[in-house]
């Protein structure tokens, strides 16, 4: 993918060793914090990064939201858009067949009329934000007289249909703090969005699984898209210039993009749940089930074409979430969030303890549940459109559509594991009675049963919708509302934060962002440091012809030798996920580089965010424009981008 106003705490010295941490609300940089950045290097005012009543343009107005799942900006006047190669992954996995496929070989547009086309592709620029906090009350008071039910759905839409409306734009309204504040985002919608460019994944996704949130890295994870407006190429009002001066150690960078989700107000509760209770079980999981799919992609070219896509989004929420309970545990987070909270209602604190203990075991049940039945079985989808179609001809129509674009050998493995953990891992309530005629049958030969099913789609239907649910809820011994007990400290906490003059940021959702700091190297663990930057010396070194992930097409590696600037580098940043593809500006707000990952270190950055840990792992521009001009020869687009 998917808004706080700085309070005068800002101006408290106490903040400076917290200096870079935060995701800024664009709309919203205070005096204070435009002199904190400008005293970390920036030669701008916080007037030409955003301002909605401008004359003219500034730099926020080339940043868009790619679909509020990742960010990209605009380099050129003619709607040129550059964001990252693992964003447009699905588009190149889409457009690709057997003849073509654009993820092995990369895709160029050398002319105009060869840019793609891409269905349901869609970005938004973001124009103004209005706090629209009383307003929200309002209403609710109003409803609440009326004997009217709301929640936040239906505030939303009565919302963003009244804004809508009034503006013509595409209004969304966004909470914050758990409604401590409600702003009204308005953007402008355009939906003729093409495929420029996108190297080969090779190149773009260099070490691949294996240096997923590594350092160093050596990534081209770019790609270049088009806006049209009209079936002509948008003539965009503001476009960001491109620096090739590089930079230094500790040099200022700055990011602005929509990060999609933080969760720095959870409890200490709830940090301890996830990371005790769900994430072992989906975590070992969805391992298990990467090393199936991985075996058979090595095994068979065929099958990688079938499922790099969903291996892509799999393998890099598991390392995430993997991370993240490594990360949690070595930096204390859990007892970091119980010295915060120390002071907090008696009560709310109370609730929580008694609700996540009333819930853990059931959870961890419904967590089997979902990474078995729901989620690791590729064929499920299938199987719940079977039961919902009416009549046998459908459900037949379905099933042979979908069948074909799967491998029966991938399924049947995956099938089996579901089913060896699924009937290991849940109690005999939960269980069908077809299930358990089916385990007793096949006494535990889950490969053997895993073809039956296979080879029997309606027994699979059947099995696959017959989990009680009923079972999962009539054991759920709740002591409280847990969805309340959340808000009320969510609240609780942003209150005593601005007792104590603490500066404050709403986690991140979706709603554009600043974030800054500077470049800078990593001391990942005692007496261990790496550079702020890494070169094409690491290509070499880890080339590999053999190995999928460190393979390298033969004339990019015999091209190698023309570049010598940097290949990635590190920024002190905080980002999120939504933040892929986002800009790396340096002091002047000239691009220098694209966000594309985070470091290991920073995998806990969802629920706190650890100084001199947390890094941001970024594509040098130089060696984009590098591969552009010297590698593919793309001329028209370096001359337009310059």
């Amino acid at each position: 993918m998917k808004r706080l106003l700085l309070i005068a705490a800002l101006l408290f010295p106490s903040l400076a060793a917290m200096a870079d941490e935060g995701m800024w609300m664009v709309h919203a940089i205070s005096s204070a914090l435009e002199k904190k950045m400008q005293e970390r290097g920036l030669q701008l005012s916080a007037g030409e990064i955003y301002n909605a009543d401008a004359p003219g343009a500034t730099i926020a107005d080339a940043i868009v939201s790619l679909g509020f799942y990742c960010t990209a900006s605009v380099i050129s006047d003619e709607g040129l858009l550059i964001t990252n190669h693992h964003c447009a992954y699905s588009d190149l996995f889409d457009l690709s067949t057997p003849e073509k496929d654009y993820l092995k070989d990369g895709y160029w547009a050398f002319n105009r009329q060869d840019e793609i086309p891409l269905e349901g592709k869609a970005v938004y620029f973001l124009k103004r934000v209005l706090d629209v906090t009383d307003e929200v009350e309002a209403l609710k008071d109003s409803l609440q007289t009326a004997g009217v039910p709301f929640g936040s759905r239906r505030l939303s839409a009565l919302m963003e249909r009244k804004y809508a409306n009034q503006t013509g734009l595409e209004a969304s309204l966004d909470v914050m703090w758990a409604g401590e504040k409600y702003y009204i985002a308005l953007y402008k919608k355009f939906t003729d969005i093409r495929l420029v460019g996108a190297p080969p994944v090779s190149v773009a996704a260099f070490g691949g699984d294996e240096d997923n949130w590594e350092w160093p890295q050596h990534k081209a994870d770019f790609a270049l898209y088009r806006i049209y407006d009209h079936g002509e190429p948008l003539q965009s009002p503001w476009h960001l210039r491109i620096s090739q001066e590089g930079y230094q150690e500790g040099s200022y960078s700055m990011v602005l993009g929509y990060p999609a989700r933080t969760d720095r107000y959870s409890s200490s509760y709830k940090v301890d749940y996830l990371t005790r209770v769900e994430r072992p079980v989906t975590n070992r999981i969805r391992g298990k089930q990467m090393e199936i799919v991985r075996k058979w992609m090595d095994a068979d070219p065929a099958v990688r074409g079938k499922y790099s896509d969903w291996f892509f989004s799999l393998s890099n929420v598991q390392e995430l979430q993997e991370g993240e309970v490594q990360c949690v545990k070595r930096f204390g987070v859990v007892d970091e969030k119980r010295q915060k909270e120390k002071n907090l209602p008696a009560d709310i604190l109370q609730g929580l303890a008694d609700e996540y203990a009333a819930i853990e075991d059931i959870e961890r049940e419904k967590a089997y549940y979902r990474e078995t039945i729901v989620r690791g079985m590729r064929i499920t989808p299938t199987m719940l459109r079977m039961s919902n179609a009416k009549d046998d001809e459908r459900r037949m129509e379905i099933y042979r559509k979908d069948v074909g674009e799967l491998d029966p050998r991938v399924e049947k493995d995956l099938i089996a594991y579901a089913l060896e953990e699924y009937f290991g891992n849940l109690p005999d309530d939960v269980v069908g009675h077809r299930q358990d005629s089916l385990r007793k049958a096949f006494a535990g030969d889950w490969k053997a049963l895993a073809a039956h099913l296979w080879d029997h789609p309606y027994e699979l239907m059947d099995f696959v919708t017959e989990v009680k649910i009923s079972a999962f809820n009539e054991r759920e011994q709740h002591t409280g509302d847990l969805t309340d007990l959340t808000h009320r400290y969510t609240r609780a906490l942003y209150h005593e934060r601005e007792a104590q003059g603490e500066v404050q940021y709403p986690d991140a959702n979706s709603t554009m962002r600043l974030t800054y700091g500077v470049v800078s190297a990593l001391e990942p663990w005692d007496a261990v440091y790496t550079s702020w930057y890494s070169t094409p010396r690491g290509l070499r070194e880890k080339y590999d012809p053999a190995q999928y992930d460190y393979a390298l097409p033969a004339d990019f590696v015999a091209a190698l030798d023309r570049y010598q600037g940097p290949v990635n580098f590190l920024t002190d940043n905080d980002i999120s996920g939504g933040n892929s593809g986002s800009p790396v500006l340096n002091a002047r707000g000239e691009l220098i580089g694209l966000a594309f990952d985070g470091n290991k270190e920073s995998l806990a950055s969802d629920f706190s965010f650890t100084q001199d840990y947390n890094k941001c792992v970024c594509v040098d521009i130089r060696y984009v424009l590098w591969i552009l001009r010297d590698y593919v020869g793309l001329e028209r687009i370096v001359k337009e981008i310059n």
